[in-house]
């Protein structure tokens, strides 16, 4: 049987905010967005078209995961942005002012550098070597 992680949740205080800043910012895909109830959504966003695992735009509910949006790892990297192209995506970052939280270095690994979502969370922007 082949298994595979098909989404992560993402705590966000709003889903048309999150959207904005993922799809409009970032520049990932907006999947999904389906109404399941008065409050809440189904939103589904994956950087590229052929990526396998999707974020799950989550809304936090209740004063647990409110308290835990843009710390849901206790201030480690939660999520790592692989990239072909460093330069587009570093610019990209810079031209909507999303804040760098380390500037960019070359690793044993590739290019890194790491950002801060709209919420706080910490993402490595990384473009591995061949």
């Amino acid at each position: 049987m082949k298994r595979s992680i098909a989404h992560l949740s993402l705590l966000v205080k709003d889903y048309d905010e999150a959207i904005e800043f993922y799809v409009n910012k970032l520049k990932f895909i907006l999947k999904e967005d389906t109404k399941i109830s008065n409050t809440k959504r189904w939103v589904l966003i994956n950087p590229s078209s052929d990526s396998g695992c999707n974020l799950l735009l989550a809304k936090a509910v209740g004063n647990d995961q409110i308290s835990r949006i843009g710390n849901q790892t206790g201030g480690r990297v939660f999520l790592f942005l692989y990239t072909d192209n460093f330069e587009r995506d570093y610019q990209n970052l810079i031209d909507h002012k999303i804040k760098i939280v380390r500037k960019p270095s070359t690793e044993a690994y590739g290019t890194v550098l790491v950002f801060e979502d709209l919420y706080g969370n910490l993402w490595d922007l990384i473009e591995p070597k061949d």
